[in-house]
């Protein structure tokens, strides 16, 4: 198993998001048998990042198709490039706190920075630490948004869920929704017990943790994936989730739902996409190319605005041209160069990187989260 070589992922959710990507495999649009084709770029990614609102530009430009498979969560991801043979995929997007996996596993490539345009990125991201090993870059940032307490502002005021306490409020019995994933929902747990940074915490602290997760089940609305978290909200099946943010409740809030996100005064987590070139590509010049256009100006303004999932971006250069172009979106999106925007958060230092424990397996996490789901 080439997956050897990392300690941290154990056999038992190895093998749990083995059985994941299997059961995906059947409905993804990828196909092994056109890995080799020159003018098909294979792309592991979440689910709809191969959108032709996204691609579309780059393909005509190139003469390619971008063949996309699909994954759910990071475990799966790795998994799947794990039981892959060499060669299968060219790019891979991974959420930032699994780069160090795919580095220390050696599925990805160096990068060279010259050949990307960190220098358009705002300051606090030309050299995101998470992408970066001994010194050397592996992945280039493509999008980012904080996860915080989402919530039906039809039921709640902003004040009330200015922290995390409302969820334990009796007006939130029964209607506490959970994404059904242990990092973000434990992670502003942790956060709210006053951990900073929240994933890297002792024994008696992820106890303590793992008791106040617990104390919260006579809250529960139930545990969704990312399709029901979107009717949850919209039903009022859930009135408050932690652990998502506006890359939900933005795309609910302008479709009439009546939903927001606050960072509550705790603290929030932020979710960091990047793309990486994967190691035994024969196609490491249009796998280049793919990751200039996503971290170009135009790329970047097209992954902020995509309809059914609007995120935010690094670069300075993609914020210049979509004020210019769709100053509306900017305001939305909270993008505007000439007052409060989504970087005000970071600089007020409110905002932890989403990370893997540190002091504890993931198993020990998941294990904890389904504990949590089963009492």
């Amino acid at each position: 198993m080439r997956m050897s070589s990392i300690p941290d992922l154990s056999r038992r959710s190895f093998l749990k998001a083995g059985a994941a990507a299997t059961a995906l495999a059947a409905t993804s649009r990828w196909s092994p048998s056109h890995a080799q084709d020159q003018n098909v770029l294979n792309y592991l990614s979440w689910p709809g990042n191969a959108d032709p609102y996204l691609v579309s530009a780059f393909e005509k430009e190139n003469n390619c198709k971008i063949q996309i498979k699909e994954y759910v969560g990071g475990d799966q991801m790795l998994a799947v490039i794990n039981q892959s043979p060499p060669g299968s995929f060219d790019v891979v997007l991974a959420d930032a706190e699994y780069m160090h996996l795919l580095h220390e596993a050696d599925f990805v490539e160096e990068l060279d920075p010259a050949d990307y345009p960190l220098e358009d990125y705002w300051p606090e991201f030309q050299k995101f630490p998470l992408h970066w090993f001994d010194d050397k870059l592996y992945g280039v940032m493509t999008d980012f948004g904080y996860l915080g307490l989402s919530y039906n502002t039809e039921v709640y005021k902003p004040e009330e869920v200015s922290s995390y306490a409302a969820l334990w409020a009796e007006k939130a019995k029964g209607k506490v929704g959970f994404f059904d994933w242990y990092l973000p929902g434990m992670g502003c747990i942790s956060l709210s017990a006053g951990n900073k940074p929240p994933f890297d915490i002792d024994e008696a602290k992820f106890d303590a943790v793992k008791e106040k997760l617990f104390s919260l089940k006579p809250q529960a609305s139930g545990f969704y994936t990312i399709a029901d978290i979107f009717s949850s909200l919209t039903n009022g099946q859930a009135h408050l989730v932690p652990g998502i943010g506006e890359w939900i409740t933005l795309g609910l809030r302008t479709s009439g739902v009546p939903v927001d996100t606050i960072i509550p005064e705790e603290g929030g987590l932020q979710w960091t996409e990047s793309l990486s070139i994967v190691k035994g590509t024969p196609k490491t010049d249009l796998a280049r190319k793919f990751i200039q256009y996503t971290a170009s100006p135009q790329g970047q303004v097209l992954q902020a605005t995509k309809v059914d999932n609007k995120k935010s971006i690094p670069s300075m250069a993609g914020w210049k041209l979509l004020n210019e172009t769709m100053p509306d979106e900017a305001k939305i999106l909270r993008m505007t160069l000439d007052g409060p925007n989504v970087m005000d958060e970071y600089r007020a230092k409110k905002i932890a990187f989403r990370q893997l424990p540190s002091q504890q397996s993931i198993e020990d996490w998941n294990d904890v989260w389904s504990e949590f789901k089963s009492l």
